[in-house]
Order: C-alpha cells, then structure tokens, then sequence
C-alpha cells in the first residue's frame, strides 16, 4: 500500500459483443464501492476501488455510472461511492503468481462481493 498502486483488472473487450455500460454495471455490482481502501478483510489503498478510463467518452460514461448507482445506493441506504476516476496513467502486469488467481487456487480468499443493489445503466430497453 506504500507504492500509490491499486490492485485492478485490465477489461478488454468487443463493443460489437457488448456496450462500455453493460462492462459498468458488472463492474458497480459485483464489488461494494463504498468501502473507501478496503474490499472485504483486504484493507489497504492497494485495495480502492477505482475506474481508470483512456478517453473523454468513458470518463463521461464512468461518471454516470457512478451517479445512477449512487441514486440506486442511497435508497438502499448504503453511504457514498468512494470509487476513484482518474485517467489510466499505466498499467503493470501482476506476478505470475497472481494472475488467474483464483483458477489457480480455488479455495483461496476473494473478498469481493456485491452489495446486492441493481445498478440501472447497461440495460437493454
């Protein structure tokens, strides 16, 4: 936690497949983003939750996502996203020994989970 990084995943994929929304709302809803430097037992700013995006369209796209979460958050009664947006600066590969970590090691801890609230973006009307 001393470096300045954070622990986060490098999502590629085909928006002839799926929208850069419908990656959000996997992102908003399989993680509680109002922990601040924590998920689950794992605490340490390492461990923020964080969006970094690569253009002016995903900053906006990230933003809404965050707002329309938010609203979805408060009437549930869960405190504000604390979720960093900034833009991506780089990107460093984790050792071996953590990628595909939990195909690796399938009793190992994964602190994550959601807070079971919808998050309304991404949805197909």
């Amino acid at each position: 936690g001393r470096t300045g990084h954070a622990e986060v995943v490098l999502v590629v994929f085909d928006r002839t497949q799926t929208s850069l929304e419908a990656m959000l709302r996997v992102f908003w809803e399989n993680h509680d983003p109002t922990q601040g430097n924590r998920q689950g037992n794992d605490v340490g700013t390492q461990y923020r939750s964080a969006i970094y995006f690569a253009n002016e369209a995903q900053r906006e796209a990230a933003e809404h996502s965050r707002d329309a979460f938010q609203a979805e958050l408060t009437k549930a009664r869960y405190g504000a996203i604390t979720t960093e947006i900034a833009p991506l600066r780089e990107f460093y590969y984790a050792e071996d020994y953590h990628q595909q970590y939990l195909g690796k090691n399938p009793n190992g801890y994964c602190g994550l989970g959601g807070t079971g609230v919808s998050c309304p973006v991404g949805i197909a009307k």
